[in-house]
């Protein structure tokens, strides 16, 4: 395999200088005189205020001195792959360098020959149910599936799923979606069925099922999507929603009520955004190294300050590098070591388990 990713990454010029950064430890002297030549990075779909991107931008200029070129900061994953496949004799401004896309965009771009192999200095560390094994995409950074508490109407937030089913929360519990059409709300079911003790992904949204029909029926759950507002005001006080989402509800609330973000001890599902290269990159080696920030310590943690997790958050945290104000403003590391990638194939069992039979199982009308 390795081979065949080393006669791939001969094709050019371009990826000659890629092998060897492969193999260093930092981007090699080649790869970054290389970048530099070629000036400039288009990226797309990069807010300035999703996950840190803006002062992750920011940095990489300053350190490398090359100029970023953003498209479209407000597009979608799909948006994403269709200017790669819209633009793949053009070497123009509109032509994609990098993308940021759902899990699920990684594996179907590379099928349709969109993408090309390329695996970062710190590759060993990345999960590798986050990555492709010839390097074609790879998991960026995740969020996991957290209680969101309002403490001023909940004083002891809960600390598993199956406090949950405590009368102590009753007309408290909601999730962040329509289980039968949001992923967020499917993959909260899920993780509810994984901590359950249940393994194959069918069963295990099975399980989430009838642990939200014994939720309902005790009526503990509160069929009202929550958000930051109906979370504030006391209409949905405990929330499943992704961690980076609490974390920021809590920071605009500023106190006003007081909100508790935690991650349940087990059934930690996790889910993952994908970065990968275009295939006909007009800037090949300056994708390569952004890569290499992007995955770097200083990369990683700039994510982290966006609370989005990086993918190399247990490393990280491992090894006593994250900064501690920063640990301080999160759920404890330890939380995140229990977290599950499903696969795309689990997702999908999963989500059919969940979405079809909803209705028929739990019976409540989540508006």
């Amino acid at each position: 395999m390795i081979s065949t990713i080393h006669r791939l990454l001969t094709l050019s010029t371009a990826m000659l200088v890629a092998s060897t950064a492969i193999a260093a430890a930092e981007p090699s002297a080649d790869l970054i005189a290389a970048a530099k030549k070629e000036g400039t990075l288009t990226t797309i779909a990069l807010p300035h205020n999703w996950c840190g991107y803006g002062d992750l931008i920011a940095a990489f200029k300053a350190k490398y001195g090359i100029d970023v070129n953003e498209l479209n900061p407000d597009a979608g994953s799909g948006d994403e792959v269709e200017a790669i496949r819209a633009n793949k004799g053009n070497t123009g401004p509109q032509a994609p360098d990098v993308i940021d896309v759902g899990l699920s965009f990684g594996p179907t771009a590379k099928k349709e020959g969109l993408l090309q192999p390329y695996k970062v200095s710190t590759w060993d560390s990345i999960p590798d149910s986050a990555k492709d094994a010839d390097g074609f995409w790879y998991g960026d950074y995740y969020g996991v599936l957290s209680f969101v508490t309002n403490k001023d109407v909940v004083k002891n937030p809960p600390k598993d799923w199956a406090d949950l089913q405590k009368s102590d929360y009753a007309n408290t519990v909601s999730l962040a979606g329509d289980p039968r059409t949001s992923n967020q709300a499917v993959q909260a079911v899920y993780a509810a069925g994984l901590a359950a003790g249940e393994k194959d992904a069918t069963k295990i949204g099975a399980a989430g099922l009838d642990y939200f029909a014994k939720l309902n029926k005790a009526g503990n759950f509160v069929p009202v999507i929550g958000k930051s507002a109906s979370l504030a005001q006391g209409a949905t006080p405990i929330v499943v929603a992704w961690d980076y989402n609490g974390l920021a509800w809590r920071d605009s609330l500023n106190g006003n009520p007081p909100i508790d973000v935690t991650v349940p001890a087990s059934g930690v599902i996790a889910g993952v955004y994908v970065q990968a290269i275009s295939a006909f990159a007009p800037h090949p080696n300056a994708a390569k190294l952004w890569m290499e920030f992007l995955y770097s310590d200083e990369g990683q943690i700039g994510w982290l300050k966006g609370y989005c997790h990086p993918i190399r958050f247990n490393d990280l945290a491992k090894n006593k590098k994250v900064p501690q104000e920063l640990l301080d403003k999160l759920p404890p590391a330890a939380a995140y070591e229990k977290a599950v990638f499903p696969t795309l194939d689990e997702q999908a069992a999963g989500k059919t388990a969940i979405t079809t039979k909803w209705d028929s199982v739990v019976g409540s009308n989540v508006k």
